[in-house]
């Protein structure tokens, strides 16, 4: 048995898309957790961040799953969330209802705003991402102290660092700082942030510089995958972060090593105020998993 998928990336974060809609639906039996690291592997698989499986539901147009490269769940991926939109319209057909495509995630129901689409070809896309959660428990974290936590100190390496902890569906602990992140050691300091007993769900790990009150620039560990390209959930955390300590204006723009994401959130004054992101999504190609890939060994 062979398996198609189209191969997905918003700002070089890569994907796997697997179609499990509908007649497809027995798709969803396959052990993706356990296959996702053979299939991701760069040398001996097609080569991902990670994979997106869209299925049924009763609550939106479509439920997006994401298993990272390590098996393990994504929860909420802002730069898969994007290409899932476009594969959604311009690959299944589906029509937006009032300018916006309701998909269901790990965090929640989200929409995806298509109000200013001129064809059917979906290059961009704003994301309403929902609310940030910044209490203890919701990142989690293990924090002593109010919410929101701007300061949380963690030492790794014989380094402390001063991280600002947020969760967009999924846990964040950002780092502003002075030092260039293209130069930090972020393969050495990275996994040690990510698994650290602070963080009982592990966490991803941004580091960050203000270039400006309008322009961020950051790098991200992400959680059960590494170093990647870009993270959009992470890129909200790092706005809704920099604003908490006032460092940034309400709509940013967030530079990373895949390109730009432009980030916006207003919710000093109530913290219940969605962020948005809007970023770039494109198909790269299709192809089929060939079944001596999808034996577990």
């Amino acid at each position: 048995m062979s398996i198609p998928f189209l191969k997905v990336q918003g700002a070089g974060n890569d994907f796997l898309l697997i179609d499990a809609l509908g007649e497809n639906a027995h798709l969803n039996d396959v052990d993706w957790p356990a296959l996702a690291p053979r299939i991701c592997d760069r040398h001996f698989g097609v080569g991902a961040d990670g994979i997106l499986i869209a299925q049924d539901t009763d609550v939106a147009a479509a439920r997006m799953v994401i298993v990272n490269s390590d098996g393990s769940d994504g929860e909420m991926c802002g730069n898969g969330f994007r290409c899932f939109t476009k594969y959604l319209v311009e690959r299944v057909g589906m029509t937006p209802t009032d300018g916006a495509l309701a998909i269901e995630t790990g965090a929640g129901v989200l929409q995806a705003d298509l109000s200013t689409m001129t064809s059917a070809t979906v290059d961009r896309v704003r994301v309403d991402m929902g609310r940030a959660w910044l209490q203890a428990n919701k990142v989690p974290v293990v924090h002593e102290g109010p919410a929101p936590i701007l300061h949380h100190e963690v030492v790794v390496a014989g380094r402390s660092f001063d991280l600002t902890c947020v969760s967009m569906g999924n846990p964040h602990a950002v780092w502003f700082t002075d030092e260039d992140v293209d130069d930090f050691p972020l393969t050495e300091i990275g996994p040690l942030i990510e698994t650290h007993p602070d963080f009982p769900k592990k966490t991803n790990f941004e580091i960050v510089n203000v270039l400006a009150p309008d322009q961020l620039k950051m790098r991200v560990w992400e959680r059960g995958v590494g170093i990647t390209m870009a993270c959009g959930s992470g890129a909200c955390a790092v706005l809704v972060a920099a604003r908490l300590r006032g460092l940034a204006d309400p709509t940013t723009t967030v530079s990373l090593p895949g390109g730009n994401l432009e980030i916006a959130w207003d919710g000093l004054d109530d913290p219940s105020a969605s962020v948005y992101m809007t970023g770039p999504a494109s198909f790269s190609f299709d192809g089929q998993l060939d079944a001596n890939l999808l034996s577990v060994r």
